[in-house]
């Protein structure tokens, strides 16, 4: 009987973020996918890295605000984002001091790119503008093709059941 209350005492709870880790993939995979920095020219540096993460999440969190059952795990992906920011800021010496505020900047940007494309609409003018605003182009950046990407990504994501994109998994 001690034993199964130990036992008890000492269970650690399931992060119910695990349930999400190929999704997050699934993001972190587009985002990093060679036709951004090679045929769209999105600068291949750490800031143009984080623009096609937040542009790519947001599109996924777009997609899903538009089921209520998929809610949870939009608030819990959303975490994760936060988690892994805070991750990178810490291996990149950012200390604990200030971490949270930078983590509140980018969370801030992640809101804004949201924004953006809902207002947006799908409008290819205004998805543009949003793309020159909020992605570092390299020297031959061409925001039409950043444009025509996330266009294609919103089709595939509108063509993907919720299951499937709990799974990571994207209609082609």
């Amino acid at each position: 009987m001690i034993v199964k209350f130990l036992q008890q005492m000492m269970r650690v709870s399931r992060d119910p973020r695990a349930e999400l880790a190929p999704l997050w993939r699934t993001t972190v995979a587009e985002a990093r996918a060679v036709r951004w920095y090679a045929q769209c020219g999105v600068a291949d540096t750490l800031a143009g890295r984080f623009d096609m993460v937040t542009l790519v999440l947001a599109q996924i969190l777009l997609r899903m605000e538009h089921e209520p059952m998929l809610k949870i795990p939009s608030a819990l992906l959303t975490e994760w984002f936060v988690e892994e920011m805070d991750g990178q800021l810490r291996e990149q010496g950012v200390g604990d001091v200030v971490v949270g505020k930078h983590v509140g900047r980018l969370m801030a940007t992640l809101g804004g790119r949201i924004g953006a494309l809902r207002d947006a609409g799908g409008d290819p003018a205004l998805l543009e503008g949003a793309v020159l605003r909020n992605v570092t182009l390299g020297e031959n950046g061409s925001a039409a093709c950043v444009v025509a990407g996330l266009t294609d990504l919103a089709q595939r994501l509108a063509r993907t059941d919720a299951a499937g994109l709990l799974q990571g998994r994207i209609a082609l």
